[in-house]
């Protein structure tokens, strides 16, 4: 039986602890997040990322939120596997959808164990794997490259080379979805990579940097969408975004109440009118992983795979 999709948040979130976590060259070329300050050793890198992540998990886990940790695999070497949002996601629908990767290294993080340990304990009813049009430079990066609205059938994407229109629209219409595609620019007029840096879509409310997004016609059917669908809109500067601004999720824990999770950068960008506004419908919880930001080019929402799958 097919579940109809209407949760925007789960209580459910699959991490992986990374291994070898490292600045990536080959990601960098499209990720303007990513900053390679030499001052630290590789090893005190991933020492660094390693308490991050581990402080984030029970950060998670003391307000609630049902966190499912792997382990990273030692080798082979995965600097980004603390991103797991990329190449998997998991539906309220009993859907598992596997994704095509731009970087190389970073198709390596794609393991039939972690789908092995979800089935585990979730139904799983169909799976879809999308990595076949890498052989033909056609790429979607999970829910990096799009924000789901799952109970309006939604996604917001932002082209770029790491987010494919036609696989897209391939994507929304296997899944029941209309695709609501644009372009979004950063400070320096370069595409931004991932939609999930510069918005960030809440049960009631949408965090978004309307600054990147140049096109008059393209800002009014995202604004027109947002009052459709009931989304207080949180507009955030160029300069908040890239402190990670938009890079955050709503999740819940197992007694409903719901989170805003950020890291702490995020969260120091922010006005305290836009900490009002977003107080007004949610709980703000926000971890500090400068570490994982400065040579990741990620931040929290990038760390959570959110597992929709209905539990056995």
């Amino acid at each position: 039986m097919m579940l109809k999709e209407t949760a925007q948040t789960t209580s459910h979130i699959l991490m992986v602890r990374p291994a070898n976590f490292g600045f990536n060259e080959e990601t960098a070329a499209s990720n303007a997040f990513q900053t390679n300050d030499e001052t630290l050793s590789s090893s005190e890198i991933s020492r660094r990322a390693l308490a991050e992540f581990d402080a984030f998990v029970e950060k998670l886990r003391s307000v609630g939120v049902d966190v499912i940790v792997i382990e990273d695999t030692n080798r082979p070497l995965k600097p980004d596997a603390v991103f797991p949002n990329n190449w998997v996601t998991f539906h309220q629908n009993g859907t598992i959808v596997t994704y095509p990767m731009t970087a190389t290294v970073r198709r390596l993080e794609r393991r039939d164990d972690i789908i092995r340990s979800i089935q585990e304990r979730f139904r799983v009813e169909q799976k879809i794997q999308l990595q076949e049009f890498e052989e033909i430079d056609q790429y979607l990066e999970g829910t990096g490259s799009m924000i789901i609205d799952r109970p309006n059938k939604l996604v917001y994407a932002c082209i770029s080379p790491r987010t494919h229109p036609d696989l897209l629209l391939r994507f929304c219409k296997t899944m029941g979805y209309t695709a609501v595609p644009f372009h979004a620019v950063d400070g320096d007029g370069l595409e931004i990579y991932h939609t999930n840096v510069m918005m960030a879509l809440g049960e009631t409310f949408v965090v978004i940097c309307m600054e990147t997004v140049q096109s008059e016609l393209e800002e009014e059917l995202l604004y027109n969408k947002f009052e459709a669908t009931g989304k207080d809109i949180i507009e955030i500067t160029l300069d908040q975004m890239m402190q990670f601004a938009g890079n955050m999720l709503h999740v819940r824990n197992g007694k409903g109440e719901t989170f805003l999770v950020m890291s702490s950068q995020a969260f120091e960008s922010l006005s305290e009118e836009q900490v009002a506004q977003i107080t007004k419908h949610t709980n703000i919880l926000s971890a500090s992983i400068p570490t994982i930001e400065t040579y990741g080019g990620g931040s929290v929402r990038c760390m959570m795979a959110e597992v929709f799958l209905p539990e056995k």
